[in-house]
């Protein structure tokens, strides 16, 4: 097995975690910072991606982009 060198692992890095974590950062489809009204997390959604992607990797990031968005009434 081939060792990776320095180039080649920080690419990987900035591909598969950081890039999604900026994607969510600034979609306007994230959500907002803030809480819904009414809700009782104290997290709003953007918040929720980020740590789903933090945790989760690209799969998050996966899960973020192919999620269905809920309409809402009213």
């Amino acid at each position: 097995m081939v060792p990776m060198d320095r180039t080649t692992a920080l690419v990987v890095v900035l591909v598969l975690y950081v890039a999604p974590l900026l994607h969510v950062l600034v979609s306007p489809a994230a959500g907002s910072f803030r809480p819904p009204p009414g809700s009782r997390c104290p997290m709003g959604p953007r918040l929720g991606w980020i740590v789903m992607v933090l945790l989760l990797g690209p799969l998050g990031w996966l899960m973020f982009v192919t999620r269905k968005r809920r309409q809402r009434s009213g």
